[in-house]
Order: C-alpha cells, then sequence, then structure tokens
C-alpha cells in the first residue's frame, strides 16, 4: 500500500498556507501523517513508569508575514519532473538507506524546493521497462533530489514542497528569515529549518544569528541535532530528550554509546548537568554503573555544595534561556551565571525575562 508522504514542519513552518493547504494538513492529520509524528510510549520509553511525551506548542505567533513568490504544499510525487539542465547526482546506497530511516521516524523536517511548469507540459521519461514515454508534469524539481528518491524507495504518493515561482532569491530568502522569529518550533525542527536557510536559500550564520538574536556557535549546536541518529531526533522531537539532553550525546564518540546513555537518561530521569558527568565519564574510559555520585570522588564532591533542587534549577534555566546556566552555592551565598554569545543573544536572554534591555 502506497503512502502519503509524512509533514514535515521545519522550514515549511515559515511559510503561511494557502486556505486549501489548511485543509490539506488537517486531513493529513487525521490520516495520522504528522508535521513530526510522536513516537508512541513503546518507541520512547524504556521502563513503565517513564512519563509520557509532553506535546510540543504547535502555535504560530505572532501572526506569520506572507512570503512572496513561495509557498507551501504537498504535491505528488507523480507530478514532478527532474530537471534535465542538473545532471542527476549519484548517491550511495547507504546515504539513502540512512535518509529513509530517518523520513520513516520523523518525517521530511527540510522540504523539497520546486518550480510549477506550464500547464501540459509533456516530459519525456523512462517507463518500468526502460521504455520512452511521454508523461504530463506540474513542477519541476529545484532542490532535494536525495530527499526524493527517499521518499519513492519508500512508497510515497506525496511529499512535502515549497513551491517557489520567483527567481529573486534574495527576496525569498529575506521574507524566510523574517518569519523565522514567528514560528514556535521543537529543537530538531528548528535545526532543519537553519540548515536548509543556509544550505539552499542563500542564507549565511550572520543573517540567521543577527535574525533570531544567537550567537553563531549556538546555531551551529543546534545543527548538529541533525547528525544524532534517527531514533534520537525522534526523541528530541517528542519533547523526551531536551536540547541540553541532544548536545551532550553529540559529544559521545558512536551511535551505540549514544542510545545507551539516553536509555540511563529515560530510564533514571537525567538531567541535563547529570548527562553531561555521564558522558565526560564515558570519554574518559570510565562508565558508571550505579547513581553518578558514587563515581565521583569523595575530595571533589567536598569542594561544593550540591542540592538536587539547585542542580534541576540550573537545568531548567539552561533550557529556558537556551544556553549554559551554572548555579553555585557555597557555605553562606551563591551566584547564577548566565553564558551569552553575543550582544544580541544577551539582549535574547533579557526579553526571555521579561526586561527591555533598552530600558535605562
Amino acid at each position: 500500500m502506497r503512502k502519503k508522504g509524512g509533514l514535515g514542519r521545519g522550514l515549511a513552518a515559515l511559510i503561511p498556507p494557502s486556505p486549501a493547504e489548511d485543509v490539506s494538513r488537517e486531513t493529513a492529520s487525521e490520516d495520522e501523517s504528522l508535521p513530526t509524528p510522536r513516537p508512541s510510549q513503546d518507541d520512547i520509553a524504556f521502563t513503565g513508569e517513564s512519563a509520557e511525551a509532553p506535546d510540543v506548542p504547535r502555535e504560530t505567533t505572532p501572526e506569520l508575514l506572507p512570503v512572496p513568490g513561495a509557498k507551501f504544499k504537498l504535491i505528488p510525487l507523480d507530478s514532478l519532473a527532474v530537471n534535465p539542465k542538473q545532471p542527476r547526482e549519484d548517491f550511495a546506497p547507504e546515504e539513502l538507506d540512512e535518509l529513509k530511516v530517518s523520513l520513516g521516524e520523523v518525517g521530511m523536517l527540510q522540504p523539497i524546493a520546486v518550480r510549477p511548469l506550464p500547464p501540459n507540459t509533456v516530459r519525456v521519461v523512462k517507463n518500468e521497462d526502460d521504455e520512452d514515454v511521454e508523461r504530463v508534469f506540474e513542477y519541476e524539481l529545484v532542490m532535494g533530489e536525495r530527499r526524493t528518491r527517499a521518499a519513492r524507495a519508500l512508497g510515497w504518493e506525496t511529499v512535502p514542497a515549497i513551491v517557489r515561482e520567483t527567481k529573486d532569491e534574495d527576496l525569498l530568502k529575506e521574507a524566510l528569515l523574517e518569519n523565522i522569529h514567528r514560528v514556535q518550533l521543537n529543537p530538531l525542527e528548528e535545526a532543519a529549518a537553519y540548515q536548509q536557510l543556509l544550505e539552499e536559500f542563500g542564507a549565511t550564520q550572520e543573517d540567521l544569528s543577527k535574525r533570531i538574536g544567537r550567537s553563531r556557535s549556538q546555531i551551529s549546536n543546534m545543527i548538529r541535532l541533525l547528525s544524532l541518529p534517527a531514533g534520537l531526533q525522534k526523541q528530541v522531537a517528542a519533547g523526551v530528550l531536551t536540547f541540553g539532553h541532544a548536545r551532550a550525546l553529540l559529544a559521545l564518540p558512536n551511535t551505540d554509546r549514544q542510545h545507551a546513555v539516553a536509555k540511563r537518561i529515560v530510564q533514571e530521569g537525567l538531567s541535563v548537568r547529570t548527562t553531561e558527568e555521564v558522558v565526560r565519564l564515558e570519554n574518559g574510559g570510565r562508565i558508571p554503573d550505579g547513581d553518578l555520585a558514587q563515581s565521583v570522588p569523595a575530595k571533589k564532591r567536598a569542594t561544593k555544595i550540591h542540592s538536587p533542587g539547585v542542580t534541576d534549577l540550573a537545568d531548567r534555566l539552561s533550557d529556558r534561556f537556551e544556553t549554559r546556566v551554572k548555579v553555585a552555592l557555597g557555605q553562606k551565598k551563591g551566584k547564577i551565571v548566565i553564558e551569552f554569545g553575543s550582544i544580541a543573544d544577551l539582549e535574547r536572554i533579557a526579553k526571555s525575562m521579561g526586561l527591555d534591555s533598552r530600558e535605562n
């Protein structure tokens, strides 16, 4: 049985859909083709005590601005022609296999880009018997051949696409950048949007840094989430693993260790700070089997006052401000250190605190 393609948010979330496409999205949701597939409890929990994954916010506030010359829609794969002026690329089978796993787990977070063809455009293509036949196509592929091939291999009937109706690259890029702070995305969707803007729409990290108020290193760290195994990406998309957890897992040398530590995060409810310590010990060749505190030398533990509540607060502050937050507790007083990468990043953090950095 052929399938509809999984709706991807990512960059597509920055483009307001037409009313007709709104209906398509609702229909897709009813057919369980969700923007980011939410794993079942069996997929993400390793013990019966693990809490159900929280819903990821989907609201877009404030309202998205129109993107001139582009619209988002699901298009039938059978209506899509390759660009005859662009030579077909040869992709290693293992690359396509990895992409198929990713598409099956988290959907297509980076929609392909196409351009509309004149009505009744006929192209000569090869059929299943390797014979030349004429067919009518509605769209021509601009970017995303590897994603298209993987979708076909999975038996998808439709794929999410950005239909580009303008050749003005700067106009399209600026419109997308203008909307990037107007939509709430989970970390994985955000990473996919950043990467696609950089690789396919001519944006630079400087462009992104100015628009979203984050340092280049923070943008790079966000994009690195896409290098996680598909199963872990699925947990990030579902909110089972936070961005802080995922960032810590990226420091591990291979996917087996990443999966093993992710399993501990879910089973034991490890905080981000504890996960970072587990990763540090693993990379040093020491694998803690029990409580992390038992693996840390007593002398080192005695130098600071540790409180589970303070550690948890530091982790929640790190997630809230999307940067590293350190909370140190002494005998009589303590301090909170919030790291920032640039003045724009500092202004973003101040705004999230409810402060206006321009106030005197």
